[in-house]
């Protein structure tokens, strides 16, 4: 499967740039991947796709303000550091720019109260840095870090809120789960009282999520690790759902990788804490999750392989060309799908044989066209 395969046109004015108010007054499309349908509605219907003992599952991780801006003691250059993940107590995995200036010895200070040093280089094109500082790390950061937003989000935030769920408990990620902005309290509660189960996992995300492909052939693509936890009680609330033939729906991207890095077999999970790096494509056997509510995501991205996977690559390119058509908003302060169930495998296998013909078709192309050229 190539990168290209995975590509869409989006006009820019489709970007949204702020969110909408109330959160769950943005639009829902609703998919049927087997029977090939959509529907057209507003996410506070989504009760309506729901029935009691099917389970949510939510990333209740938090938005830390990774964004920070200092000036390098060798020349006082301005210099940008976007907090990762943390390693230890003082050494944190980051992104610089400009990243060719930081080298390892390379001091940046961000005010009187907190400095680092950059330590060394990373396999992704990061960098590790050792923090300096007195007082409590998180109390400083929290003064002088900023809220990162992605970079296709030029309108200033008014609310840092906006850009956090309802629920978030655990601080520690470097960009939000972003399915997860249209539910309010209120739409939570109402779902518990019709009977659906509310589960939560935690996936911190870092560069593994939003890190660029980079390769034609995205079978060779290798994935950042991201720490997950799945407490036992979830992955007990899981497990019987499962056995009382209930769904289990994912909320975005983040919870599906956390609960199928958990998996331990067809339909079982168990609580269990840990870093990931799975990477799901078309060709992916999907063993927990049942359903998904997820974002429009960028063309050529690691999240719409993965709903590919999910649903089919043909019919999710399709949808994404209705809602370019119907003026759907995309990406993080985007409108939602809902995805009720996954192809059958036949039709995964299907689809892959497909894509198969299409490499092979290329090949004979390319090899006419050098042919043509001797």
């Amino acid at each position: 499967m190539l990168l290209s395969d995975f590509d869409y046109d989006l006009p820019e004015e489709r970007i949204a740039q702020v969110p909408i108010e109330p959160r769950n007054t943005s639009r829902l499309m609703v998919l049927d991947p087997v029977e090939k349908t959509i529907e057209h509605r507003h996410f506070y219907d989504l009760k309506e796709y729901l029935e009691p003992g099917d389970t949510l599952i939510f990333n209740d991780t938090r938005v830390m303000p990774a964004r920070l801006i200092g000036h390098r003691d060798q020349t006082g250059g301005k210099v940008e550091v976007f907090l990762l993940r943390r390693l230890d107590a003082n050494h944190w995995e980051t992104l610089v720019k400009p990243g060719k200036k930081a080298k390892p010895g390379n001091v940046i200070r961000f005010g009187a109260e907190l400095s680092c040093t950059v330590t060394e280089h990373t396999d992704f094109g990061g960098r590790i840095v050792e923090f300096h500082y007195d007082g409590i790390f998180e109390e400083i950061l929290d003064r002088l870090g900023e809220t990162p937003l992605p970079p296709y989000i030029h309108e200033k935030l008014e609310d840092k809120e906006r850009y956090q769920t309802v629920y978030n408990r655990e601080e520690g990620s470097a960009a939000a789960p972003t399915a997860g902005l249209h539910f309010t309290k209120e739409q939570m509660q109402e779902l518990r009282e019709m009977g659906v189960n509310l589960g939560f996992v935690t996936l911190h995300v870092g560069l593994g999520t939003f890190r660029p492909v980079s390769v034609d052939n995205i079978e060779e693509h290798e994935m950042h690790k991201e720490y997950y936890c799945i407490p036992d009680e979830t992955a007990k609330l899981i497990m019987e759902t499962k056995k009382a033939g209930h769904r289990v729906i994912a909320v975005g991207t983040t919870s599906i990788r956390t609960l199928e890095s958990a998996a331990t077999a067809k339909n079982e999970i168990a609580g269990k804490s840990g870093w990931t790096g799975i990477f799901i494509y078309p060709g992916y056997d999907f063993k927990i999750v049942d359903a998904i509510i997820t974002n429009f995501h960028l063309p050529k991205s690691t999240l719409i392989m993965l709903i590919s996977a999910f649903a089919g690559r043909n019919f999710i390119l399709s949808a994404y060309k209705t809602a370019v058509e119907q003026k759907y908003r995309f990406f993080s302060f985007g409108d939602a799908m809902f995805i009720q169930r996954p192809q059958p495998l036949a039709e995964r296998t299907e689809e892959l044989k497909e894509l198969e013909a299409l490499d092979k078709q290329r090949e004979a192309e390319a090899e006419k066209a050098a042919k043509s050229e001797e």
